[in-house]
């Protein structure tokens, strides 16, 4: 067997219906010189059952259990501690790689000697029988990726800010390291953060147009992106989209941070509004405006060019 050369960190928590269809599509990668961590938050489901049986039957495989359930951010932290080999990805247990995901980005990284590399992701949908099917990428995905780059920067390429999800790069453990990059614990969207401080730290960026992910939104409505009505998760997701924003500020990528801005206002606001208009919750309506608000004064006061068709919710969201 191969030496690995990246370590791919999966997570899961009661994603036993999905975590099958997630390993065999690791395990079904062109590139097979990884090493794979599982990590069980303390499922009630069968998903220990699942991971057990992938780590028993594959020595690329290795379990962590907890006991207590500690968090997305947490399982993930853990797990790159353990981590021995020059580059690490990250990999949900109820998504779907896609058979060339590891080689085309570790490919990259090997041969333009970047530090991080960001690839395309669609949506992967059920349909009224409960059938899922993967969607289109989404503009803000194909800002982030295409066209193809080789050690750019994220001065350079400002877009790649929109790609804040952690299953869609790989990179290289030594900065991760070097800057002391952990994932907020305790919190939901806890990949917003340090995605940013990863573009923020790297020397150079490679991004590649191809589709690396199939990234699940549950039939059952179970996903973190369709909790988003209960107020601490918005919550959470502000206060994701905001520490983000800081980051960007602080290391003074400016055109990144307005390219931030105008994605957050023309994608993120006006989903959340919709919610916001019918949702018993004033605190939810409050949080949300005066977030907007913010981010409004901010665009104004920079410049910031808004998709127009956004403009009604977002004027909408003002008076919160």
């Amino acid at each position: 067997m191969s030496t690995p050369t990246v370590t791919v960190i999966v997570p899961g928590r009661d994603v036993g219906a999905f975590a099958d269809e997630a390993l065999a599509s690791l395990r079904a990668q062109t590139r097979d010189d990884f090493r794979a961590i599982l990590v069980d938050d303390a499922s009630r489901d069968h998903t220990a059952e699942v991971f057990a049986a992938t780590s028993a039957a594959d020595p690329r495989f290795a379990l962590v259990r907890h006991d207590v359930a500690r968090g997305l951010g947490a399982s993930r932290n853990e797990a790159l501690d353990l981590v021995e080999t020059p580059f690490v990805t990250f990999f949900d247990a109820d998504d779907v790689m896609l058979p060339a995901a590891l080689g085309t980005l570790v490919g990259s990284l090997e041969e333009s000697d970047s530090d991080v590399a960001v690839g395309a992701y669609v949506r992967l949908r059920a349909d009224a029988a409960g059938h899922y099917a993967p969607g289109v990428v989404q503009p803000w995905v194909a800002a982030s990726t295409s066209p193809a780059r080789r050690r750019t920067t994220l001065s350079q390429h400002p877009d790649v800010s929109g790609n804040i999800v952690a299953w869609s790069k790989v990179s290289r453990i030594d900065l991760w390291r070097s800057e002391g990059l952990r994932f907020t614990e305790d919190r939901a969207y806890e990949d917003q953060v340090v995605a940013q401080q990863l573009y923020a730290a790297a020397s150079a960026i490679d991004v590649v147009p191809d589709v690396v992910v199939h990234w699940r939104e549950r039939a059952d409505g179970t996903s973190i992106t369709q909790r988003r009505h209960a107020v601490p998760v918005l919550q959470d997701y502000l206060d994701g989209m905001s520490g983000g924003l800081a980051v960007l500020d602080d290391a003074g990528f400016a055109e990144a941070a307005r390219a931030r801005v105008r994605l957050i206002l023309d994608m993120d606001v006006p989903a959340l509004v919709r919610v916001a208009e019918h949702h018993p919750d004033e605190t939810y309506r409050q949080l949300l405006g005066a977030f907007t608000r913010g981010l409004i004064e901010r665009a104004e006061n920079e410049g910031v060019v808004l998709d127009e068709a956004s403009a009604p919710l977002l004027a909408a969201a003002r008076p919160w």
